[in-house]
């Protein structure tokens, strides 16, 4: 299979983002070629810390630059992810869709990160890969739409993997909750703010481990053409999460509650925080994920302990306080 694998090419969109980056760091850790599509392929081969890709001009939005970079490539990995949350209703669909004509021209697997946006609280505390899609917000509405393209895409014979988790983290600065709502980047963690109830269980999604998740499932042989799974990943409440993450600071973080008031007035003026408020109701009930159909394909899930995941996250923000970063190193 190691042999096979690297003679074989992989096209990654969004690789200077979270899972793009993530899934194209695992890939060439595992012996794939890596080809990564951006406007500015120099700019990015120099500032995205990434060696290994093979960095090619085009733009995710156009679907012939998107085909030809896709020539040859036996796996495309759609990690393309609007920042901010904005303009999703703009961009998302069609990058997908120029994502689907590569993939079909070049007869590659399309991997698809799936989220929880997808879902309403009707389906709600646990999500199978059974559950109804029912969403309550435009950006659900809009990967509700996406999955479904896929799934029509696969009726033709466009072979598609979906692997769902819940908020994105990692140790690189991205767009996610723990970078931009929990705590501030490029200073030692002093304090939290959180944005929903504390006993209540949120899911998370370690990038390392979401990327070998999804590389592990493309690499199998017994997958069918559409195939969706679920990744339990890092389920905590709360009071968990500030227990982890002062476990890891090796101090006490005080936490506030996110001021959603204040949100709520300038969400009339700010398309980003307009769309945070509507992923409220995703703090205020339990939203769980289960890993069933994944762990008897796999054995067991990829998962890094909470801690040493949080302590990697901190550190790549530039969040570990001084003296845990100096015994860190």
């Amino acid at each position: 299979m190691s042999g096979k694998r690297d003679a074989q090419l992989a096209l990654v969109i969004g690789a200077t983002g979270g899972i793009g980056g993530a899934v194209a760091d695992r890939l060439v850790a595992g012996g794939w070629r890596v080809r990564a599509l951006h406007r500015d392929p120099e700019t990015a081969r120099k500032t995205s810390g990434r060696p290994g890709l093979d960095w090619v001009k085009g733009d995710a939005m156009v679907e012939a630059d998107v085909v030809a970079a896709a020539k040859g490539a036996s796996l495309l990995v759609h990690g393309a992810n609007p920042p901010g949350y904005r303009n999703w209703a703009g961009l998302q669909l069609p990058m997908l869709n120029a994502s689907i004509a590569a993939a079909r021209a070049a007869g590659a697997r399309l991997v698809f990160p799936g989220t929880v946006y997808n879902y309403g609280p009707d389906a709600f505390p646990t999500l199978t890969e059974a559950s109804p899609q029912n969403p309550l917000t435009r950006k659900g509405a809009i990967r509700v739409r996406m999955e479904e393209a896929l799934k029509v895409a696969s009726e033709d014979g466009l072979r598609v993997l979906i692997v769902r988790a819940g908020d994105f983290f990692g140790p690189r600065p991205g767009n996610n909750w723990l970078s931009q709502g929990l705590l501030k980047p490029g200073r030692p963690i002093a304090a939290l703010t959180y944005p929903g109830p504390m006993s209540v269980a949120h899911c998370w999604a370690y990038l390392p481990d979401l990327a070998e998740t999804m590389v592990r499932l493309a690499e199998r042989e017994d997958l069918a053409g559409f195939e969706v799974f679920h990744m339990r990943g890092q389920t905590l409440t709360g009071d968990e999460l500030v227990a982890a993450l002062e476990a890891v600071a090796g101090r006490r973080l005080p936490v506030s509650r996110l001021p959603w008031f204040a949100i709520r007035a300038m969400a009339p003026f700010n398309e980003t925080m307009r769309e945070m408020l509507e992923m409220r109701y995703l703090w205020e009930s339990p939203v769980l994920l289960d890993n069933s159909k994944l762990t008897a394909r796999l054995g067991a899930e990829p998962h890094t302990p909470t801690q040493a995941a949080l302590r990697a996250a901190l550190a790549g923000l530039d969040a570990l306080p001084r003296e845990t970063a100096a015994l860190a190193a």
